[in-house]
């Protein structure tokens, strides 16, 4: 499948790359305009990035920019509910990759509580996550070939919850994956300036189309990004 066989709605928007790494400068540039040009606006800014393998690079690459980091508020659209310490945690993927070199300055909270369940630790991350006013400057999300984003599992029984959620967060458990998470809910992702689905490989177009199809958000919960506005950034 190409993606321009993709039967996308209008507001979804196809940046396609020969190559990821012609896929990282491209999105570097414009996430770094984003943010310089909030900062400019409104004296601050906000990063809500993902975990995973994909945006490594792209991570390394942000972490040199020549950004006004101090004023950045960077977080996490959703995390394992392990501690930083754990090779499974987003928090410790961003802070090696991302809070690094120039982005060290950036302020940062993580979504993860000590000695607590991710259930009872939902209110006090939610007053962590107040710390941001207003929209989120940028969000980028992935997916998996589940169909999920963020960690909006179609297998999790709190996926409702989630979806419905007036919260910034919420606490699920996915039957597929492991780990407790906390995730961003729907209501605070939408709460976003600009919106980036980062993915690669052919699968994630098969992924895709299969969402566009179905058009069920609670079988794969990605279709719900879809009936909004966002951008595709895809390589092979």
């Amino acid at each position: 499948m190409k993606i321009s066989d993709l039967k996308l709605p209008e507001h979804v928007s196809v940046k396609s790359f020969d190559s990821r790494i012609a896929l990282t400068n491209a999105l570097t540039e414009s996430i770094s305009q984003q943010l310089n040009a909030a900062v400019s606006a409104k004296g601050t800014a906000s990063l809500a990035v993902s975990g995973g393998s994909t945006p490594v690079p792209l991570f390394q690459a942000l972490s040199k920019q020549d950004l006004p980091w101090t004023h950045i508020i960077t977080t996490l659209v959703d995390d394992r509910w392990v501690a930083p310490e754990h090779k499974d945690s987003n928090e410790a993927l961003v802070r090696t990759h991302l809070l690094q070199n120039k982005a060290a300055q950036a302020p940062f909270i993580g979504l993860w509580q000590a000695n607590a369940p991710a259930s009872a630790a939902a209110a006090h991350v939610n007053t962590k996550l107040s710390a941001i006013e207003g929209p989120l400057t940028t969000v980028i999300l992935g997916m998996g070939n589940d169909g999920h984003t963020a960690s909006l599992f179609p297998c999790s029984t709190q996926l409702p919850l989630a979806f419905n959620s007036d919260r910034d967060c919420e606490a699920v458990k996915p039957t597929t994956a492991p780990h407790s998470r906390m995730t961003l809910t729907p209501k605070r992702l939408f709460n976003s300036e600009q919106r980036i689905l980062h993915i690669c490989g052919e699968d994630k177009l098969d992924t895709l189309a299969k969402a566009i199809e179905i058009d069920d958000p609670n079988t794969m919960p990605i279709g719900l990004f879809l009936r909004q506005p966002i951008t595709i950034y895809w390589a092979p």
